[in-house]
């Protein structure tokens, strides 16, 4: 092709954010912003602009090259930059807003695409040599290389485990916040532990007054917590805000006065329904907050997002292996924790994902530039970050139902059709989810539905499945986890698991001691110790290390895909040697077939943010949507 048909450079308005070093950054931080115009790389002076506008559209001979002008459009270009700058503060613009622009989104998050149209081809920004310098330090993940805890952590790191600790101390010495959201098993727990280690040693060199970090979690993790610090901490002084770890007495000194209660303390460790009930944790400015399975506030309306939400701090920390689970709106809840006002309010953030859902090419791109320097992931599937893991299978176990299954399925399925004939709004909705628990129950057992309390194994086609998966793990002299999302399934499940066996195994759910839980992991890990362990999903799909497992079972199926995989990872991650096998029942013919399809659709989504792909989303189903959903397929249930 002849040079002259080549595209001809275009005369720009340069944006420049964040020239000038600042030693903190948050939403009040401004930056100073800062507009040229350039061809290429060549600076031109605003009379040599002027000459520009004042010629014809087409080529131009400017800097001893011919260059594409376009007067109208250039000069919107400029008036937009110009409105921009006139509103900022002084020539300065909020880190907030410099951080939207950076990412392609517009400073306010309501403009459409920022700068209008094709004026985007038009203008330029990019980020100050100085900014430039830290968001490259946040991308690649290497943080401060000099963030080392030395022998104060009782532990050899990782290379990936390292940057991840020096990334997490340059994002809170900025006062950034920084979702640690590696995936689950790589160890973000002693990452975390470094972080402390860091911020005490720190005190001490400056001598400074020694405000103690927060730690938030679910109450099944205190004890793991507890003992991870005692085992590659112990330098730390840890105090506990929770009825199973403190006297009444020291939790009612806490109360009276706080100040003298953590006097000497690196980290106050509590959970979240203790947050809301000891309202002074609100009123202590913490040095560092960090909330462990931070997906516990995907919800902005609940009591427990809003009172962690209420906590102040230096920097924020949120710790979850699923930063976005169902819908973008999770991901919205935590950035509100971490960086308040980056995406806006609820309802700006929501019309922003539609204007991206519009767009016909790269629709999250913006999204992920703005969020992706807070965000550090990595897989244990990535051989680069890990290399000595064991592989992980997943496999659909599929099930078939009883007579007394499929009939019991089938009179409910015509009850549900009857009822729902006129119900719209919270009477609908509240119909339909009582009978999707209603046909869970019926494909787990018919006894979980009619509370006869017999459960008798041959009466449900899940426990047959089940007594044939285990029979072979117990011919291998192997363990198995075994996951259900209701507790009353957990015994019934535990007594034919016994049979399997020939021996006991033990059992975890809500209704668990706390003080107990570590007991029974203890039990469960040593090599001659029971070879099974039920759990209900909520009270055991966090936080526990079960190495010794090399199979998981989950025996009924979670709506969420995320919940399932941190389930899974108590078996798959650091610690485990064999390879793990993991076993989704599902019963054939049957809303569980299903709902399978619909969280292999539903995985997709955190993707979207986190790396890349389509977004899949749902949408209300109408009456014969869901009779399809339901509707039993006896061909394949009796097969």
């Amino acid at each position: 092709m002849p040079d002259w048909w080549k595209k001809r450079p275009r005369p720009q308005v340069n944006v420049t954010i964040g020239d000038q070093r600042k030693s903190v950054l948050d939403a009040s931080t401004m930056l100073d912003f800062d507009i040229s115009l350039a061809v290429g790389d060549q600076s031109i002076t605003e009379s040599e602009w002027q000459e520009l506008l004042a010629g014809d559209d087409g080529l131009v001979l400017i800097k001893g090259q011919w260059v594409e002008v376009d007067r109208e459009k250039l000069a919107a270009t400029l008036e937009h930059w110009q409105r921009v700058k006139q509103v900022s503060e002084d020539g300065a613009i909020s880190f907030i807003e410099g951080m939207r622009l950076l990412s392609g989104a517009p400073a306010d998050l309501k403009d459409r695409d920022g700068v209008i149209g094709d004026q985007a081809e038009w203008s330029s920004v990019r980020a100050g040599r100085w900014l430039e310098k830290t968001l490259a330090e946040l991308r690649d993940s290497g943080g401060d290389s000099n963030a080392n805890p030395g022998e104060e952590l009782r532990a050899v790191l990782r290379d990936y485990q390292t940057k991840g600790v020096q990334w997490l101390w340059l994002l809170t010495r900025l006062g950034l916040g920084a979702c640690l959201a590696d995936d689950m098993g790589l160890g973000k727990t002693i990452k975390v532990l470094a972080l402390l280690i860091l911020i005490k040693q720190q005190k001490k060199r400056k001598k400074a007054d020694r405000l103690p970090s927060l730690l938030i979690l679910p109450a099944s993790l205190l004890a793991n917590w507890k003992a991870e610090i005692e085992r590659f901490a112990p330098s730390l002084v840890p105090i506990f805000v929770h009825p199973s770890e403190s006297e009444k007495a020291t939790l009612a000194e806490m109360v009276e006065s706080p100040e003298k209660a953590l006097r000497g303390v690196d980290v106050v460790l509590t959970t979240y329904g203790m947050l809301q009930r000891q309202r002074w944790l609100k009123d202590v400015p913490w040095n560092l907050v960090v909330i462990d399975e931070a997906q516990a506030i995907k919800n902005p309306t609940t009591r427990q997002t809003r009172a962690v939400k209420q906590l102040k701090s230096n920097a924020r920390v949120a710790l979850t292996g699923t930063p976005v689970e169902n819908r973008l709106s999770d991901l919205w809840s935590i950035f509100d924790f971490l960086c308040p006002g980056l995406l806006g309010t609820a309802a700006t953030f929501k019309k922003f994902v539609k204007v991206l859902e519009a767009r016909e090419h790269d629709r999250y791109t913006a999204l992920r530039n703005l969020v992706s320097p807070y965000i550090l992931r990595r897989l244990k599937t990535d051989k680069t970050i890990i290399s000595d893991l064991p592989d992980k299978s997943e496999v659909k176990a599929y099930c078939g139902l009883t007579k007394r299954q499929a009939a019991l399925y089938e009179k409910s399925v015509r009850e549900m059709a009857r009822l729902m004939k006129g119900l719209d709004g919270m009477k609908r909705r509240g119909l339909i989810l009582a009978y999707l628990m209603r046909f869970k129950q019926i494909c787990n057992h018919p006894s979980q539905l009619t509370g006869d309390a017999e459960y008798r194994p041959t009466d449900s086609g899940k426990f047959s499945r089940l007594n044939e998966i285990c029979t072979e793990i117990a011919s291998r002299q192997e363990k198995v986890l075994v996951f259900t999302q209701f507790r009353e399934m957990t015994d019934p499940i535990r007594s034919a698991l016994e049979s399997t066996f020939g021996r006991p195994g033990v059992v975890l759910h809500g209704g668990t001691a706390v003080r107990k839980r570590q007991r029974l992991v203890n039990d469960f890990q040593r090599e001659d110790g029971p070879p099974f362990f039920v759990l209900s999903l909520k009270a055991g799909g966090t936080g526990l290390n079960l190495t010794a497992a090399s199979h998981v079972i989950h025996f009924d199926r979670w709506w969420n895909p995320a919940v399932e995989n941190q389930a899974t990872d108590r078996a798959f991650r650091i610690g485990q040697h064999r390879n793990v096998l993991v076993h989704k029942f599902v019963c054939r013919g049957t809303i569980e077939e299903h709902i399978d399809k619909i969280i292999e659709e539903k995985k997709s989504l955190a993707e979207d943010v986190l790396e890349s792909g389509a977004e899949k989303m749902l949408t209300e189903m109408t009456d014969q949507q869901l009779m399809d959903l339901v509707a039993l397929d006896v061909n394949k249930a009796m097969a």
